[in-house]
């Protein structure tokens, strides 16, 4: 299990997250959603093991996580960082040369479920494509935690579900778990079976989606938005 205790950060002066202690156990599909500039990013870089915090903790299997347990966190940034010359294949063996976890076979199935020409230079595929072979070079890796930062922005609907479909059908929730940034709350409240809600670097709320559902007889945008407006400084 992840577990951060009072994690606070600073870039420069700024204070981008202020006392946050969470734990992503395994098995689960967790999404963390706010408004631009709440600090979800910087959440993710944390809990991938990219960087660190100012103040608090964060351990893995109660370890002090750093970047040397990369072998059991695959991150996906929200930025294209791949070499755009490379082919998706290309980029594969180049993954494989990176982590010992990683599976060329998987990703190969990966993209060929995903629809992905693997032989077309990156820069040479669609936003929505670059998309996919991003998604297919992640999931060819077998760790316990997928950790994917807005994996879904800006993509058109026929992509984002494509997407979605891949993440279910080669996770195995019994031993791994993805932690995701999302805006696409609507598309992706099928699949989460937790919802964290970034304000200001702050978390305001945090809830099961089964228990936002029945208790509070909302969907997840709508959970959210009010949340969001409810909580102040």
């Amino acid at each position: 299990m992840i577990q951060l205790q009072h994690v606070s950060y600073n870039y420069q002066r700024q204070e981008v997250l202020k006392d946050i202690s969470l734990s992503f156990p395994i098995g689960q599909i967790i999404g963390i959603a706010g408004e631009n500039g709440s600090g979800k990013s910087t959440l993710l870089k944390i809990i991938a093991g990219i960087q660190r915090p100012r103040k608090g903790t964060i351990s893995l299997y109660d370890e002090s996580l750093s970047r040397r347990h990369a072998a059991d966190i695959a991150y996906l940034p929200d930025m294209d960082l791949f070499y755009s010359f490379y082919t998706t294949k290309e980029l594969f063996t180049f993954y494989a040369s990176q982590f010992s976890d990683f599976s060329i076979h998987k990703a190969l199935e990966v993209a060929n479920f995903l629809e992905v020409d693997v032989d077309v230079k990156l820069k040479k595929l669609s936003k929505g494509n670059r998309g996919r072979a991003k998604m297919a070079a992640t999931l060819g890796r077998n760790t316990a935690y997928y950790v994917m930062d807005e994996p879904f922005s800006g993509l058109d609907p026929i992509v984002r579900e494509s997407l979605i479909k891949g993440l279910i059908r080669y996770t195995n929730m019994e031993e791994q778990s993805i932690i995701l940034s999302t805006h696409e709350l609507h598309e992706v409240e099928p699949i989460l079976d937790q919802l964290i809600v970034l304000k200001q670097g702050k978390v305001i709320a945090q809830d099961d989606l089964e228990t936002i559902r029945f208790e509070t007889n909302q969907d997840a945008v709508s959970w959210m938005k009010y949340v969001t407006k409810e909580k102040v400084n």
